[in-house]
Parts: structure tokens; C-alpha cells; sequence
């Protein structure tokens, strides 16, 4: 076991996880508390905002989805970390709020592009706003709270930003300095209600978790090690790589996809879902999207009760609803640190007075909840790479991708999988529509595609790999990390999810489509695990 961290009842404890996913992409005078507007925004921009009619609001996305895109939102330049980095101090904001935007950099000064990412024909986002010039400075180092190692770049606030006339969605922030050099800054505009729309619920903790700005993460800390790793981590300091290499791996492309369909959709977080179940109230279906892994106990009683009323979910990764963590206020505001002590879960002050709501993962005592009870898969191991090979080929899923039971596509399953453990919490019935052959640190298992249903009619998918957002974009050059998937590999993913989200965009899928086969015992009875 490496560095103490947690393994699944499903391989006896002999696969590890790993000190963090993937690498990440290839500090004077301050414009303090400058307001800025719609300077250089473009024309229009309706915002639908939850408090509309249903009607207007459809209208409104309509509307959205026809504009002309702005192909030039990629960033050219990162340049070395202290040319130009920042951070917002809200992760997601309603249409029309404000939100302040830290910035340090060596240039002199900088603009702001926001860009809404979304299909566009092709382009895949548009400018909404741009700010003015900005003057730049280098804002001071971070500091380090020692009882937990928790790093914290407190800078002052560069600017303020308004999101009038921003449609609700996901964004990408562009700081361009005049060094030349850029970085992204994520935000979310969030949805005041998601009636009757799929909700995608980007997973800014687990963002936070793997950040390794300043030095340490949940995973790392001096020297890269586990045991001096943070024990929280705070958004009050700017992402590394790039500045949204999370997003842009394991989100970005679902959310062009879903947009180029045209179906209702809303955005929010899993803070946001964490804080106010409501926002899952009458939505059809939540997407939990490519590498999701730290959850509140609340985030997930909140889905647990969306799809108990009838909202689809699916988890189009693997690793989902993983760790069990608990969010504090910081001097910015509430919900902006993330608790997770994991293997340390007993030094936690918290539990003196709270003996039943440790930050560890899950499946582990006290408050023992394995994540199959919701996923209907339980994650296994890392890493790996291997075939993804198709069991029920007729299922719904599989619906004019033309593949045939024992058909296979390489590189699929990884670098993180799951799989039905029979032995475990699971919800029944269940289908295993995937099950592919693997080996692990030299163990021989499975991963699993598995899909059921509820008696609200809502249907549960979970895709068992961590590729499959990342397969979306294999066969294109919007993705340098394929991991040597091809375009077969990426057109079955596309048409899946495709079927998928339709699916699901409809209403409770246990009404319109076939029941899951219970083959659970059939495909273990057979196969070693």
C-alpha cells in the first residue's frame, strides 16, 4: 500500500492509489476593487436565469446555442507560473452577480477574456465579456496554515466582475498579460433551477483536491510526499498547469456535446449541490462528469434523493463519490476549504464532537457507505490500461454503434476503473452492459459498464472508466492525452453518450426505456474477480 492511501475489498488491499492524476499542461500596485462591466462584451447574451419562465428560459438557450463562436479562446502562451496566474473568490455565481478576480503577474498589466464554452458550431465557446487593461503587479506569497499544511494565496482583489448578460454555463476566464503569456481561471455560472433540464455538475472539489499550487495538494506535500500532504486545500489560490487542466480534460468536451445536442440543460457544482438541494428539484437527469471523486455527505444524500424522485444520474468516469469530505468557510466566504485528513481521519479536531463524520473514503468506518450503493459500482484500482469490451451489446446504450457482444476498444478502460462487486451494497437490478478483462499490478479483475433503474422510474448509468470523457475526444486534436485511443474508439463514445443524454434529457428512463436484466451473478458466476 503506497503512502497509506485506501484500497478496495474487491483486489485484497493490492492496488494502490496514486499521488496525483496526470501531469498537469506542458507578485506592487494593484487596480484594488475596481468594478468593471460589459467593456468590449458582445452583443446580446441572454442570461435565462432560473427565475424565468420555463418557456423563457428554453428560449433563452435557444437562443445562446445560435450565436457566433469565437475560435480563438485557446491559450497560446502559459510561460512559467508567475507570469500570470489568479483565482475567483466564488466558484460558480448566478447570472448578474459579482465576484472578485485575484490576479499576480510579472507583465504590467493584463485583460480578462471570458469565454462561455459550449458547441458554437464547431468553434466550442464565445466571448461574452472582455475586460479593460488592467494594471498587473506581483502579489505577495502564499502562506501555509500549519495544522493542516493548507496553502492560501490571500491576495488583494484585482478587480470586480459583474456577469450581466452572461448566460448561465460553464466558463473559462482568460488572463492575458502583456508578457504574452496566459492562464484560465474556471468559473461557473450557475442555474438558479434545473427543472426539467440535465444538470451538469462539475466537480470543483476534486479540482481543489489534486491542485498542487504553492507546493501541496490533498495528495502531496514537501518533496512530494503523502505525509506531509495538506489536509485541506482552499480556492483561495489559483489552479496549476494551466489554470483548468481538470475541467478541460474530464469536463470541457461533455459539455460541447450536450450543447451541440440541444438538449435543456442547467449547470451547477457540487458545493453548490452540496449547500441547496433545491437545485436538483425536477431536474431530469445529473451528470457527475469525467474524474469526480471527492463528495459531501450532503452532495450525495441530495442526488441519492434526486434520483429517488425520479432524476436520472449517470457517472461518466470512474473513481465517483470516492472520498467523503467536509467544507468550511474561509475569510472569503462559506464553502472555500476543502477537509479531507483521508488515512489521518482521527487527528481531526472535528470528530471530538462529531464521532460519525470523518473525512475518509466512504466505504470506511465509522459511517461505513460504500459508493455502489448509489453508483452501483465500487472503485477498484490504478492504474491501468486495457480493452473496453462490450458484454450487452443490444442495451439501449449501445443503440447504432454496431457493436457486438466481445467487441473491444483499446486503451478504453483507465487509468482509474470500477466494477460491480456482487459482495457489496448494490442496487438491484442491475445490468453489467460492459465487462472488461484486466490486469492490475498483477491482479487479474474487471471493469464495469453497469446501468439500473429505481422505483421512481429514474435510470442510474456508471461507465467504469476514467477515459470515457477523454474517448470523446479521441480521433480529433482537441486532446493531446488519448492515450493512444483511436477515432473507432472515439466514435462509440460519442454515439454511448449521445444515446445516453437523450435518454436521459427525457424523463425517468426506467418509464421509457426496457428494464435492466439483473445479470450481476451470471457475468461473476463465470468470471474470475
Amino acid at each position: 500500500m503506497k503512502h497509506g492511501e485506501a484500497q478496495s475489498p474487491g483486489l485484497s488491499g493490492r492496488l494502490d492509489r496514486r499521488h496525483f492524476l496526470a501531469a498537469a499542461a506542458a507578485g506592487g500596485a494593484m487596480a484594488g476593487g475596481m468594478a468593471v462591466g460589459g467593456c468590449h462584451s458582445s452583443a446580446g447574451g441572454e442570461s435565462g436565469t432560473g427565475s424565468a419562465p420555463p418557456g423563457a428560459t428554453r428560449t433563452a438557450e435557444n437562443a445562446e446555442r445560435t450565436r457566433a463562436g469565437n475560435a480563438d479562446w485557446r491559450i497560446g502562451s502559459v510561460g512559467p507560473p508567475e507570469a500570470v496566474e489568479g483565482y475567483t473568490d466564488k466558484v460558480s455565481v448566478l447570472p448578474g452577480e459579482e465576484f472578485g478576480l485575484h490576479v499576480s503577474t510579472t507583465a504590467p498589466a493584463f485583460r480578462v477574456s471570458a469565454y462561455r464554452v459550449g458547441w458554437y458550431d464547431g468553434a466550442q465557446a464565445r466571448l461574452v465579456w472582455r475586460s479593460h487593461r488592467v494594471a498587473g503587479a506581483v502579489q505577495a506569497r502564499p502562506r501555509i496554515l500549519p495544522a493542516t499544511r493548507t496553502v492560501r494565496a490571500d491576495w488583494r482583489r484585482s478587480l470586480r466582475v459583474r456577469a450581466d448578460g452572461w448566460p448561465e454555463g460553464a466558463y473559462l476566464l482568460r488572463l492575458d498579460a502583456d508578457n504574452g503569456h496566459q492562464r484560465y481561471v474556471p468559473l461557473i455560472v450557475r442555474s438558479a433551477s434545473a427543472a426539467g433540464r440535465t444538470v451538469l455538475m462539475h466537480a470543483v472539489a476534486t479540482w481543489q483536491a489534486y491542485n498542487v499550487w504553492g507546493g501541496y495538494s490533498l495528495y502531496q506535500g514537501e518533496n512530494g510526499a503523502y505525509g506531509t500532504r495538506s489536509l485541506a486545500v482552499d480556492f483561495d489560490r489559483p489552479y496549476d498547469g494551466n489554470g483548468a487542466e481538470k475541467f478541460m480534460v474530464y469536463e470541457r468536451v461533455v459539455v460541447v456535446l450536450a450543447e451541440r445536442l440541444g438538449i435543456p440543460l442547467a449547470y451547477t457544482t457540487g458545493t453548490d449541490v452540496h449547500r441547496d438541494p433545491g437545485i436538483l428539484q425536477g431536474a431530469a437527469a445529473a451528470l457527475s462528469l469525467g474524474h469526480d471523486e471527492y463528495w459531501t455527505p450532503q452532495q450525495r444524500a441530495h442526488v441519492t434523493r434526486a434520483r429517488d424522485a425520479g432524476t436520472n444520474v449517470a457517472f461518466l468516469g470512474a473513481n465517483a463519490c470516492f472520498r467523503r469530505i467536509r467544507l468550511e468557510p474561509d475569510a472569503t466566504g462559506a464553502d472555500r476549504t476543502v477537509v479531507c485528513y483521508k488515512t489521518d481521519y482521527r487527528d481531526d479536531p472535528y470528530l471530538a464532537d462529531h464521532a460519525d463524520m470523518p473525512t475518509n473514503d466512504f466505504r470506511q468506518p465509522p459511517g461505513a457507505s460504500p459508493e455502489s450503493s448509489l453508483t452501483g459500482v465500487l472503485y477498484e484500482g490504478y492504474p491501468v490500461d486495457a480493452p473496453y469490451v462490450v458484454h450487452g451489446s443490444d442495451h439501449w446504450i449501445f443503440e447504432r454503434t454496431g457493436v457486438k457482444r466481445g467487441d473491444s476498444f483499446d486503451h478504453l478502460v483507465g487509468v482509474e476503473y470500477d466494477r460491480v462487486v456482487p459482495e457489496m451494497p448494490t442496487p438491484a437490478p442491475l445490468e453489467v452492459i460492459a465487462h472488461s478483462p484486466l490486469v492490475c499490478k498483477g491482479t487479474h479483475s474487471h471493469a464495469d459498464s453497469a446501468y439500473y433503474t429505481v422505483p421512481s422510474g429514474a435510470g442510474v448509468f456508471a461507465s467504469g472508466t476514467m477515459r470515457w470523457v477523454e474517448a470523446l475526444m479521441a480521433g480529433t486534436r482537441e486532446n493531446g492525452r488519448n492515450h493512444g485511443m483511436d477515432a473507432r474508439t472515439g466514435a462509440f463514445v460519442t454515439r454511448a453518450t449521445e444515446n445516453l443524454l437523450h435518454a436521459f434529457a427525457a424523463g425517468p428512463c426506467g418509464r421509457s426505456r426496457p428494464k435492466p436484466r439483473d445479470n450481476v451473478r451470471d457475468v461473476y458466476a463465470s468470471a474470475p474477480h
